[in-house]
Order: C-alpha cells, then sequence, then structure tokens
C-alpha cells in the first residue's frame, strides 16, 4: 500500500512539471577570466562576422554528430582466461617437523616452513652448525638453498645475555 501511495505522489503532475523544466532558460557558461573578457571584446569589435559565426549552427556537423555510435563491452579478463586454459598444478605437502605440532596446521606446502619450524632450525644451526648445515637444513626442510642461506644470514633467535658488573661498587642481586 505505502509503495502505491509514494508512486501517485511521485507521478503527480509529471507531465507539467516535466514542461516547466524544459521551458527554462538554459544556464549561462561560467564567467570568464577578466584579461580574456578585455581581449574577446577586442575581437569582436574588429571582426564582427565572428559573432555570426560562433552563434551558426552548422547542420552538416549536427548530422554527423547524429550518425556517431558508440558500443562499448567489457574487456574479457585475462585471469579467466589464464584459469580456463591451464589445469591447477597439484601442490606438494609435507608433514611438519619436529614434536611442536600446531592442531590449525594439517600439512606444509614444500618450499614453506612453519614459524615454529623457523624457530627451530635457527636455534638448531646456532647450537651445532657444524651438524645443521645449511644444505642439511635445506634437504630436511624441502627448501632451496639460497633461500636456507638467506634465512640464516638475516635471522637469529632471541639471546639473553646477561653481563657481570664491572663496577666494584654494584648491588648484588640476591
Amino acid at each position: 500500500m505505502g509503495a502505491a501511495v509514494i508512486r501517485a505522489i511521485r507521478n503527480f503532475n509529471l507531465e507539467n512539471r516535466a514542461e516547466r523544466e524544459i521551458s527554462k532558460m538554459k544556464p549561462s557558461p561560467a564567467p570568464r577570466y577578466p584579461s580574456t573578457k578585455s581581449l574577446l571584446r577586442e575581437q569582436t569589435r574588429s571582426h564582427p562576422h565572428i559573432k555570426g559565426e560562433i552563434d551558426r549552427k552548422d547542420d552538416k556537423l549536427l548530422s554527423l554528430l547524429k550518425d556517431v555510435y558508440v558500443d562499448s563491452k567489457d574487456p574479457v579478463s585475462s585471469v579467466q582466461v589464464k584459469d580456463a586454459g591451464i589445469p591447477q598444478e597439484a601442490k606438494e605437502f609435507r608433514l611438519p617437523k619436529g614434536h611442536h605440532f600446531d592442531l590449525n596446521i594439517e600439512n606444509i606446502p614444500k618450499g614453506k616452513i612453519s614459524i615454529v619450524e623457523a624457530l627451530t632450525l635457527l636455534n638448531n644451526h646456532k647450537l651445532y652448525p657444524d651438524t645443521w648445515t645449511a644444505k642439511k637444513i635445506a634437504e630436511e626442510y624441502h627448501l632451496e638453498q639460497k633461500d636456507v642461506n638467506a634465512l640464516l644470514k638475516y635471522f637469529v633467535t632471541f639471546e639473553v645475555k646477561v653481563f657481570p658488573p664491572e663496577d666494584k661498587k654494584a648491588i648484588q642481586s640476591e
């Protein structure tokens, strides 16, 4: 019921309102810059026939404008084309290493490691660098050698060092 009332109010006197809007004066162009105004006045004084050319409608140009037709379509996404053409390769997964199993992680893609594994391998390399070399870590965790070298070079585990006081007057902790 409410939609019918709103539609009746919206369409009330529609033709008269449309006719009134159409018969209104067209908006005037935006004001020009003062220096441009003076230049235009000088040009119209020196060449009065230009004013007539500006106001005249060219029927040939109007007919050409009516013949213009634009038809546009959305381009086909390249992502859709790639997906349709190439079947998905099956990814290889591996089980997490160590006894720090996270319940949310069931399997890990080859070439990737979990946070727990990363901390474990960094700690193992720090404690036993002869045993846990970059090559052994790459084989154990199915990683690339260059990635393991970068990991060992740029990442370290946290280490707490307690320095003995150099000053004899320092208060000893009990």
